[in-house]
């Protein structure tokens, strides 16, 4: 069979699927069908009662947001470490990282402020339980509050179709699918509908005020309406959507944004990029030795 007529045909799943190739694309060294732990590495640990272990992926950037917010009103049981997780190297197949979070995703947080340490794992779970530990950004009033949780876990069912649909199909996959892309950009298009009319009406996600659902909600919608998530600004057309572009402006210039948009940053221009963070100080003294974090 020919090169040609071999990726012409359609593909026709086998009975029974085995991992026996490389599934391709940017992620193809980190993809695998098991868990668990690759190497032995343990975690290291700073002075703060706050360990956060995490990569400046729109995930990391939630937690990273919030814990600036909380140092900002002047919490400071909020002082943390944030120690980088190269995902592309495999640095969360560690045994120190899987044993904070059995799924080996980042951000994982480790609170140590107690006689016992806690580890919280997955972006929406840490933001809750920080907004809960310290009695901020999450309303308590019945109603409002289940209108931020509402969003809250809104975004963490849909950023998937975002994410690893249709930024995977249109940005990394090895070949460009077009019922996927199409597929995905439809929903990524109806997702930006939603906030766009909810964002009409309400100048943040839950309501008059900023709470965690806009920290879990801008990092990956803010950033797709500015054109800075896959280069697909052009594509999908997200000027159109103009009240998500004003609440990601909005959100975008609190100066707790911006720090915590840095930690844990390896991409981008240099000045944005905070590559561990230790101390406060650490934003005005971005010194290579902070810029470069140690292997």
């Amino acid at each position: 069979m020919s090169d040609l007529t071999s990726c012409n045909s359609p593909y026709i799943p086998p009975r029974t699927w085995t991992w026996n190739k490389a599934s391709g694309g940017r992620f193809a060294t980190i993809n695998r069908p098991v868990a668990g732990a690759t190497h032995d590495k343990a975690l290291p640990r700073g002075r703060h009662p706050l360990q956060l272990y995490s990569l400046a992926t729109p995930n990391g950037v939630k937690v990273g947001v919030m814990l600036e917010e909380l140092l900002a009103l002047g919490h400071a049981g909020a002082e943390y470490d944030a120690w980088l997780i190269r995902i592309n190297e495999g640095d969360q197949f560690g045994s120190g990282f899987v044993a904070v979070n059995p799924n080996s995703k980042i951000p994982a947080l480790l609170d140590c402020s107690g006689e016992t340490p806690v580890r919280v794992f997955e972006s929406g779970a840490i933001l809750l339980y920080l907004a809960e530990k310290f009695g901020a950004f999450v309303p308590t009033e019945p109603a409002r509050r289940a209108e931020c949780l509402s969003w809250l876990f809104w975004q963490m069912g849909s950023a998937p179709y975002l994410g690893g649909g249709f930024g995977h199909f249109y940005a990394y996959a090895p070949t460009k699918i077009e019922y996927a892309i199409d597929r995905f950009a439809m929903e990524a298009k109806r997702q930006m509908d939603v906030l766009d009319r909810r964002l009409a009406e309400s100048r943040y996600i839950a309501g008059d005020d900023y709470t965690i659902a806009d920290m879990a909600i801008w990092p990956w919608y803010g950033a797709l309406a500015k054109g800075l998530l896959y280069d697909a600004g052009e594509f999908l057309q997200v000027g159109e959507y103009r009240h998500v572009l004003r609440w990601a402006d909005e959100i975008g210039a609190r100066p707790a944004v911006q720090r915590g948009r840095m930690v844990n940053r390896v991409f981008g221009p240099l000045e944005e990029q905070l590559h561990e963070r230790h101390d406060a100080t650490d934003f005005a003294t971005r010194t290579a030795d902070k810029l470069q974090a140690p292997d």
